[in-house]
């Protein structure tokens, strides 16, 4: 057996010590573009800021920022790590506080705040098969079938239970309320009309929570793929007298809008039998009717087809 010389550039780095500190200055100033107002948001100095921003150019190679006459503007390099540096802080935030892990490889995720509950655990997709609801099965058929386009004649008879997004920046918004979705059912149809338009992610978890709730969007759509998942929360009544607990499961699916521009498709199915782990089963001896129309069986298209 011979030796073998190792030299420090065939070792891969370890990144700065304080990377999650660099990132967080980079983030900050690229959403102010303003020195002094990001030194006073961090509640740092000038110089350490200046030094943050170099040794991230320097482990990027490139810079991140272009300042002319003390103005900050984001470089090319910026613009394209930008993304991923919010990313990070997201998912450092609320893995510390014990909001955001992984198990399996699917996201779970949990926030407390006040009276305010949330779980989301992503599900394995293949559990639709031997789920009671018919809707859910023949939703994800039908959206098979339909190749993800929002207008397909093999779509129409389900869309009426769906919700559509359309991408807007990082923020994914609600563009169309199904007349006979769980939303629809429980706040009612002008409630949802006037919803037309709002981010999905202001919830009284923070942002980095909302963040978190965002990424499902993206990888959705990113891989043109559906997504399952068990959701329990507390819900406004519609009175706005105070919160009360709703589970349900949630198909999200990937689709196009006529002019062929990205969507996402939501359908959301409540249930008392949602599976997440640390979920108290007390949680769910309160759940309310949110009061969803039901899909009856001679409405399906594809479900005696695959059956044959």
């Amino acid at each position: 057996m011979t030796d073998i010389d190792v030299t420090p550039n065939d070792i891969e780095s370890a990144p700065p010590a304080l990377l999650f500190e660099m990132i967080r200055s980079f983030v900050t100033l690229a959403r102010t573009l303003n020195l002094s107002h990001a030194v006073k948001e961090l509640g740092s100095t000038r110089q350490t800021l200046r030094r943050h921003i170099a040794s991230l150019e320097a482990e990027l190679g490139a810079p991140l920022f272009v300042v002319d006459d003390r103005r900050y503007q984001l470089s090319e390099k910026g613009e394209a790590s930008l993304a991923g540096a919010k990313d990070v802080l997201a998912r450092g935030k609320t893995w510390l506080r014990g909001a955001s892990s992984s198990h399996g490889n699917l996201q779970f995720l949990q926030a407390h705040v006040g009276e305010w509950d949330f779980y989301q655990e992503q599900k394995p997709i293949g559990l639709i098969w031997d789920d009671s609801s018919l809707l859910l099965r023949e939703t994800f058929r039908a959206w098979s079938m339909s190749c993800g386009q929002i207008e397909s004649d093999n779509l129409a008879h389900v869309r009426p239970y769906l919700l559509v997004y359309r991408e807007s920046g990082t923020e994914w918004l609600c563009v169309e309320f199904g007349e006979r979705s769980a939303y629809v059912g429980w706040f009612g149809l002008d409630y949802a009309r006037s919803s037309i338009g709002r981010p999905i992610a202001l919830l009284p978890a923070g942002e980095e929570f909302g963040h978190m709730l965002n990424q499902a969007f993206h990888d959705v759509q990113a891989t043109q793929l559906a997504r399952l998942d068990h959701v329990f929360t507390r819900m406004p009544r519609p009175d706005g007298e105070g919160w009360v607990p709703i589970a349900y499961q949630r198909l999200m699916m990937a689709g196009f809008f006529p002019d062929g521009s990205p969507a996402v498709m939501t359908l959301v199915v409540p249930t008392p039998k949602v599976l997440i782990r640390n979920l108290e089963p007390e949680k769910l001896a309160g759940l309310v009717d949110i009061g969803m129309q039901e899909f009856d069986k001679n409405e399906a298209k594809f479900e005696e087809i695959s059956m044959t």
